[in-house]
């Protein structure tokens, strides 16, 4: 089994495949990279058993075989070369030779078929994603995401598709996103939970695509395709909260504002604000908003006047400046509207401009109570 293949080109496409592979592994043949030879195709599978991605490669070869190549010590060699041709040869020894302009390196495998196998659907559903939108999707919801074992369905981002579009929904109990297309619909309707781990490695590859993405989705697992890449992972088990039942249907009070200066404000403010609870205040009245924050433990305290477009009754209410700040860093809109109803309900936030057509953004978070 021998093959020759551009030394920049097996960087780059093993850097994305190693996103997948864990640090502390409990079968050492997670590992390795699996190198699967046909001809001039080679493929590359990287896996943590969850998660399985592979990359195919265009190489030069007349051979077929499969061996499992320790990743760490591959990855660590390639990024020294530049760029040139480079030469693998499997030899009897059970080393794999690579051979550049400089020299010969060798390195034990392991045998191809010690590699766990990855799981064939039996006739998924399909759904097809132009890339960017399932980029936005995943970059708009997933900071949003629990990190709570105890709760595994609020750990993912939850895929709703269906005929009139598709619904991406992210909460974590404190803050919940919901990001919507009805310009791209599916053929019928579905809804599964996906890992964190999987979408984080699709969020940084899929901005560089123009493709479409090719889902494929059952009861339990489910294979994203695109370029000359194929991920594969198994689904979070369980029903995800009724989402809709939170967010609040009459909110009379409607706050517009720059972005940008509010969340500069809310930044500044939120500095001088109690470090286990990060209250700020809100205290709306006409057209000013007032931002404020105090720790009282330390004498610290901070207040800001902005000017709004605000109608409705004067109000105060308290948010997370954490759980804030992160909302409104994820919206990219010059203006954004916080929709609310009383102090104890939850804030709406949603750009007002710089949406595509059938795009909607709804961003949720949760008050605190005020001490008065």
């Amino acid at each position: 089994m021998k093959f020759i293949v551009s030394s920049s080109y097996l960087l780059k496409q093993l850097q994305v495949l190693g996103s997948v592979i864990n640090s502390n592994n409990t079968l050492p043949i997670l590992d390795n990279f699996l190198f699967e030879l046909n001809n001039n195709l080679l493929t590359v599978s990287a896996s943590d058993l969850e998660t399985t991605m592979s990359a195919t490669l265009d190489i030069d070869s007349t051979s077929q075989g499969s061996v499992a190549v320790p990743a760490k010590l591959l990855l660590e060699i390639l990024k020294t070369f530049p760029e040139q041709p480079l030469t693998f040869t499997v030899e009897e020894n059970s080393t794999i030779e690579i051979s550049s302009n400089s020299g010969k390196y060798a390195l034990a495998y392991a045998p191809g078929e010690e590699f766990p196998k990855s799981v064939n659907l039996d006739e998924p559903s399909v759904t097809l994603v132009p890339a960017d939108v399932l980029a936005t999707a995943i970059s708009k919801t997933i900071f949003a995401a629990g990190n709570d074992d105890l709760r595994p369905v609020m750990s993912g981002v939850f895929f709703q598709f269906s005929p009139q579009g598709l619904t991406f929904v992210a909460t974590d109990a404190h803050k919940l996103v919901k990001y919507a297309r009805t310009d791209v619909t599916a053929s019928q309707v579905a809804d599964f939970i996906m890992p964190k781990k999987p979408l984080n490695i699709l969020k940084s590859i899929l901005g560089a695509s123009d493709a479409e993405v090719k889902i494929e989705y059952n009861d339990s697992n489910a294979t994203f395709s695109f370029d000359n890449y194929l991920l594969m992972c198994r689904l979070i088990d369980g029903k995800y909260p009724n989402y809709e039942a939170v967010i609040p249907k009459e909110n009379p009070n409607k706050l517009m504002i720059d972005r940008s200066q509010f969340l500069s404000s809310v930044r500044r403010v939120a500095i001088f604000s109690n470090k286990t609870t990060h209250q700020i205040r809100l205290k709306i009245a006409g057209a000013e908003l007032n931002v404020s924050a105090e720790d009282i433990d330390y004498s610290n305290k901070a207040e800001e006047r902005l000017t709004c477009d605000y109608q409705g009754d004067d109000m105060q209410i308290g948010f997370n400046s954490r759980f804030l700040t992160e909302m409104l860093t994820n919206l990219q809109s010059d203006m954004i509207m916080l929709e609310m109803s009383l102090p104890n309900r939850a804030g709406i936030l949603t750009p007002v401009d710089g949406l595509e057509e059938g795009e909607t953004v709804t961003m949720l978070v949760m008050p605190v109570m005020l001490n008065a």
